[in-house]
């Protein structure tokens, strides 16, 4: 128990500090100017047009780091900041999510397996914690019934745990179709492309943490499972 209190206490701090060194990355690279003058929204347009994407429409959003690409009504969204912009900052993220843009269009297999578990992992991550907490108070008494409702808590924590890895090599490809693109077709300066390659590196790291936090309480789940059967 004590072992998992220290392996979870670890993960918030590397979480704590990777969140705070992608908001610095980001506000430092805010202030590095384009020199092609072109916004994030104009980038994102470009982006899709060299790819040959016609029916997916730009739009903003409010809020910040909230910029995301939506397959159901084919849309990029892209904060107000990064929507506006013209930094390297805002050239990464509308670059990036113009690769899950590319991702829809070419039909990448883990975009693909992510969209298809969606409304799975929509109920379990409703549902898992409550019914694990339940399951674990039952399972304290010695009940059957409380090991069997234990068992579908972690089947359902398990789900969203898949989609957490599932999720990496989708973010992954299209930070990495992002940066090949703003580099092959001469979008920004070397010292603007390290920015954007640090930005969107640190922004990776986010999601890996996630994951490994959540691996290690569906480890945790079933270690405590095992042993209360």
């Amino acid at each position: 128990m004590m072992g998992y209190y220290i392996l979870m206490g670890l993960i918030f701090l590397v979480s704590s500090y990777v969140s705070k060194k992608l908001k610095s990355k980001f506000d430092h690279y805010s202030k590095l100017s384009l020199r092609n003058g072109l916004s994030g929204k104009e980038i994102a347009e470009k982006m899709l047009a060299d790819h040959g994407i016609t029916n997916v429409k730009v739009i903003s959003v409010s809020g910040q780091l909230t910029d995301h690409y939506n397959p159901k009504n084919r849309t990029v969204n892209l904060s107000e900041v990064v929507y506006n912009q013209r930094n390297a900052a805002a050239a990464a993220v509308s670059a990036h999510e113009c690769g899950h843009a590319i991702q829809h269009a070419q039909a990448y297999s883990w975009l693909q397996l992510r969209s298809a578990i969606v409304p799975a992992v929509g109920i379990s991550s409703k549902l898992s914690n409550i019914v694990l907490m339940i399951g674990i108070g039952l399972s304290a008494t010695g009940s059957i019934l409380g090991n069997s409702v234990f068992l579908i808590g972690i089947v359902l924590f398990a789900i969203t745990t898949i989609f957490s890895f599932i999720t990496l090599p989708v973010e992954y490809d299209a930070s990495n179709r992002a940066l090949a693109w703003l580099e092959r077709k001469h979008m920004v300066t070397r010292e603007e492309y390290a920015g954007s390659k640090d930005a969107l590196k640190w922004a990776a790291r986010t999601y890996l943490v996630a994951a490994l936090g959540s691996l290690a309480n569906l480890l945790y789940f079933i270690m405590l499972f095992l042993n209360r059967r």
